[in-house]
């Protein structure tokens, strides 16, 4: 047998001693990542997120459309020349408030102020044939009691008279006539109210047919709804409506007044009036509107906008569910209808009692583990 030197015997047993460190210090490092693991999540689960939670509550959810709308003046006169001319003046402004009678604007007159001179001339002439067929009259009754003349030359000589005086009673009825055309020139209100837009201007020629401009009375206005003709069947008088400003600020509760009995050919819409109260004037007569039809309500689950979430398009909200012992968040695909106060209106995804999580949703995840604290009028009640 050949036995080792001494120096192999040293190295034999450094090695020895190194193998020996290397494995109790592994074992230690073992033990210690167990440990820490133990310490972390008992039973190796991983800990569960808190979250605040809200129970879905039925409440009745209105079934609403919303339209344009055309703010009218339920009181309103649209005023047109009742004569052909060129205007001269233009006395007021839109915007003006006027009385019955003021004018307005005023055509010019000159022919007109000629038609009446010259009928005016012709009546004069007529008087004086009139004077000299009644002095014709009395000498041939004079001549008639004296035997010089016969009835029939008298006779002759009366109807000349009568027909002078019927031609003076026409003349006279010409002027007249002649002189209320006059008054026409001159365009005045026929209400009190507040003049709208003037489209025209002084110089232009106007007929019959032309738009002057309009006087409203402030205050109650009417709301023209055009409904598209499916939803025809639905309306009927009664129907609530709530009037909203372009911000979208409720400015009036109504109800729908009238429903017209027919559809429009060209816009293949059905129109529907609303009287709109207006005490305050924060509505003006032609201004667009939006008009929300209340068309029935139901009762429905309602969630909080800021519990929802949108992903391409979609809408999601996280729900607490019991699965075993433990709670977790469920990811739920929701169909919102309208919103109500602060809340959508959910049509599908979601039932009363649902536990809505509304906070903490950015850490969640389907299927992650959360314990639950329920909102209570803005306290937090945990879940027992």
């Amino acid at each position: 047998m050949v036995s080792a030197s001494p120096e192999t015997k040293k190295t034999a047993s450094a090695w020895g001693a190194s193998a020996l460190l290397l494995a109790l210090a592994a074992g230690t490092l073992v033990s210690g990542c167990q440990k820490s693991s133990a310490d972390g999540a008992p039973g190796g689960k991983t800990a569960a997120i808190s979250v605040e939670v809200r129970i879905a509550p039925a409440v009745k959810i209105p079934e609403t459309s919303e339209y344009l709308s055309i703010l009218k003046s339920r009181h309103s006169a649209t005023i047109n020349p009742q004569v052909e001319g060129q205007i001269t003046r233009i006395f007021v402004k839109s915007g003006d408030r006027v009385e019955a009678g003021t004018p307005l604007l005023q055509i010019d007159p000159l022919k007109q102020e000629a038609a009446v001179s010259s009928q005016e001339a012709a009546r004069a002439a007529q008087e004086a044939n009139l004077r000299f067929a009644k002095i014709s009259l009395e000498r041939a009754q004079k001549l008639l009691d004296a035997g010089v003349i016969s009835k029939q030359e008298f006779d002759n000589v009366q109807t000349s008279y009568e027909a002078a005086v019927a031609q003076l009673k026409a003349l006279d009825e010409q002027v007249q006539q002649q002189k209320v055309e006059l008054h026409y020139y001159s365009v005045t209100s026929p209400m009190e109210g507040i003049v709208g837009d003037i489209p025209v201007r002084v110089g232009d020629r106007v007929t019959v047919g032309t738009l002057l401009t309009t006087v409203a009375e402030p205050g109650a206005l009417e709301a023209y709804i055009y409904v598209p003709a499916e939803r025809a069947r639905n309306l009927k008088v009664g129907l609530p409506v709530r009037v909203m400003d372009t911000a979208g600020i409720p400015a009036s509760e109504t109800h729908i007044t009238f429903v017209s009995p027919q559809v429009d050919t060209d816009t293949q819409t059905v129109l529907a009036k609303a009287m709109v109260e207006n005490p305050q004037s924060k509505l003006r007569i032609a201004q667009q509107v939006r008009a929300q039809i209340t068309w029935d309500t139901h009762e429905g689950p309602v969630v909080p906008v800021l519990a929802v979430q949108r992903i391409n398009g979609q809408f999601f909200a996280f729900v607490a569910v019991k699965e075993g012992d433990t709670t977790v968040a469920r990811q739920k695909l929701l169909k919102l209808g309208d919103t109500v106060g602060n809340d959508f209106a959910v049509l599908d995804g979601l039932k009363p009692g649902d536990h809505v999580i509304v906070s903490g949703t950015q850490f969640l995840q389907d299927g992650t583990a959360v314990t639950e604290k329920i909102q209570n009028n803005g306290k937090n009640a945990p879940v027992t």
